[in-house]
């Protein structure tokens, strides 16, 4: 494994030749990343910390015979040196797999298109749906997409099963696991804006109720989101409900986000201040046969509601400031501070993977989880050669005190990313 980082420094020198020699109906290319990351009182405990080293290699190949056919194939190879080797798998290895590899019909830009195979799926702003691009392992799905495009509206539909990632294993979706789902995008309805609203309807098999009894669930999200500028301002809000049903157990949930942004355009490294409030629901009571949890499906929710990702979109209340400033040509700087509480004291404190952290299942540990600073800076050394580095800083509040050894949590990285 320590020969990982002469690999992808001799995969740097070869990937520019490999890309100028191939003939027009064939394209290649792909990704290398390295990051290196650590934490420091993983759990808020005192003896959980890790450094270690994060290696990507994403290779892929378009083969398009006709105009109107492709045939796009995707390989990744994730690895951890100097990594715990548990847990194995995602989001950490996995071990020379097949992420894409999908039929399409019908060019990017044509009106309608269609891809069936391994697929990666992507709506918005991925706080419901994305590939999960900031994990070693990236997202993706067996099944079909298709779309429909036009002046100033996009339709997608799709009908799919997640893929699992093992670590030395080939990567298969999981059987009962389905997702579907209907999102679309019209830019011409508010002037320089964009309105998407989506539907998503989830089924996973042999799940446990509340009572302890092994069932279906069924349930469909369904929502809005808006973006878009007006003048110096920007904005991006959304609102999800979900409703159906585990087995005899009904569902009932939401979740929204709210973000309100200012740029200064002429004042020096043009600051832009932003403030953001986002909220998920949690359940009241565990055994009422009621569950009120928000789900989030398939976020990618890297740094949605901070850098550590110890929060996630369920049971929670969060307000963020932000200052972000434009230090040179490409290069910028942020600096964050958020506050996080629980919607319900008696639900979990889930991590931005849906995770469970923490609980207090008598709700006596109180609501406020605690607050956290977060500082990045990031931009193109070359044109293909991004780097980022950055430091998160979670200091527990009253509900983490209660409920865990309650040390505060680092989080420091620095990554390289290529891209040919």
């Amino acid at each position: 494994m320590r020969r990982c980082p002469g690999l992808l420094v001799g995969l740097l020198v070869t990937a520019p030749t490999l890309t100028a020699q191939t003939p027009e109906w064939l394209s290649v290319g792909g990704q290398l990343r390295v990051r290196a990351e650590a934490y420091n009182n993983g759990g808020f405990r005192p003896d959980n910390s890790d450094q270690y080293l994060l290696t990507r290699v994403l290779l892929h190949a378009r083969v398009q015979p006709t105009r109107f056919t492709s045939l796009f194939v995707e390989g990744m190879d994730a690895r951890g040196p100097w990594k715990n080797k548990s847990p194995a798998g995602s989001p950490w290895r996995d071990h020379a797999d097949l992420r894409q590899a999908y039929l399409q019909v019908g060019a990017d830009k044509d009106l309608a298109t269609l891809r069936a195979g391994r697929i990666e799926l992507a709506f918005g702003d991925g706080r419901l749906v994305g590939s999960l691009p900031w994990a070693n392992t990236l997202r993706s799905f067996d099944g079909a997409r298709g779309s429909v495009s036009g002046a100033g509206y996009r339709i997608e539909v799709f009908g799919t099963s997640v893929v699992r990632v093992e670590q030395d294993k080939f990567d298969r979706n999981i059987p009962g696991n389905n997702f579907y789902g209907v999102y679309s995008t019209f830019t011409r309805l508010v002037p320089k804006s964009s309105v998407e609203p989506f539907f998503f309807w989830r089924r996973q098999s042999e799940l446990t109720t509340e009572a302890g009894m092994r069932s279906t669930m069924n349930f469909g999200t369904y929502g809005l989101r808006g973006a878009g500028k007006l003048a110096d301002f920007d904005y991006d809000t959304q609102m999800a409900l979900q409703s159906g049903s585990l087995g005899a157990e009904s569902i009932r949930a939401w979740a929204g986000h709210w973000l309100l942004g200012y740029t200064l355009p002429t004042a020096p490294l043009m600051p832009r201040i932003s403030a953001e409030y986002n909220q998920a629901t949690g359940d009241e009571n565990p055994t009422d046969n009621r569950k009120g949890t928000f789900d989030q499906l398939y976020p990618t929710g890297h740094d949605k509601y901070g850098l550590t990702d110890l929060v996630g979109w369920q049971n929670m209340k969060h307000v963020r400031g932000a200052l972000d400033l434009a230090v040179a040509k490409g290069w910028s700087a942020t600096t964050r501070f958020s506050k996080y509480w629980l919607a319900d004291r008696r639900d979990a404190l889930y991590s931005g993977g849906g995770g469970v952290l923490a609980r207090s299942t008598a709700g006596t540990a109180g609501t406020y989880v605690g607050q956290e600073i977060d500082v990045i800076a990031s931009g193109k050394v070359m044109p293909n050669l991004a780097f980022s580095s950055g430091v998160g800083y979670l200091m527990p509040g009253t509900f983490l005190k209660n409920t865990t050894p309650g040390k505060p949590y680092t989080y420091p990285y620095a990554m390289l990313t290529y891209d040919f």
